[in-house]
């Protein structure tokens, strides 16, 4: 029986150390640009989901033959950024009517379609046009009420205008979204 010597090659501290060195300089140049991906990739999934929120809407008012409104959540108008509910709107009049029973969309009462929830801390959805402050409504035909061509800019923490969304709504309630159009960042 012959044994062969075997010996155990470990590594240097030398070694270990430059390995460190070299995977932290990898990670200084990769993660910024991986956070900056990350940005933009909410921003287009926001501004995606405003779109595809407006269109839907149009879509149930032509559907339904009933006034459809996406009315902001929260207090503070021309702030969309904290959500906004999609619902039936059944006088056209932007608020939510409903009698506060269990029962839900009743003959007599507005009918909730879809919610959609806040932004993340420090994205922003604003409008500068008094007409889209609070709510916006599509008639029956698929017309908007607003009659109106309306801006929103969306924005991320960063307050930098090329990475912004400018999501355009054109007097028929048609919306079509632009990269780094936004004049300022709020």
């Amino acid at each position: 029986m012959i044994h062969e010597k075997t010996s155990c090659h470990g590594v240097t501290l030398i070694e270990l150390m430059v390995t460190i060195t070299v995977a932290a300089i990898v990670m200084g140049v990769a993660v910024p640009s991986f956070i900056g991906t990350v940005r933009s990739n909410r921003l287009t999934t926001y501004a995606n989901d405003w779109v595809s929120s407006l269109n839907y809407a149009r879509a149930e008012a032509i559907k339904r033959s009933s006034p459809v409104s996406v009315r902001r959540k929260g207090t503070t108008s021309q702030q969309w950024e904290v959500g906004w509910d999609v619902f039936v709107d059944l006088n056209g009049n932007g608020a939510f009517d409903d009698n506060g029973n269990s029962t839900l969309c009743e003959a007599t009462e507005d009918c909730l379609l879809k919610t959609y929830d806040a932004l993340s801390t420090g994205y922003t959805l604003r409008t500068g046009n008094s007409s889209y402050k609070d709510y916006a409504t599509y008639l029956a035909g698929g017309l908007s009420k607003n009659q109106v061509s309306e801006v929103f800019r969306l924005c991320d923490n960063t307050q930098n205008t090329t990475n912004s969304r400018t999501i355009s709504v054109n007097a028929v309630g048609r919306p079509s979204t632009a990269v780094g159009n936004a004049a300022s960042c709020p």
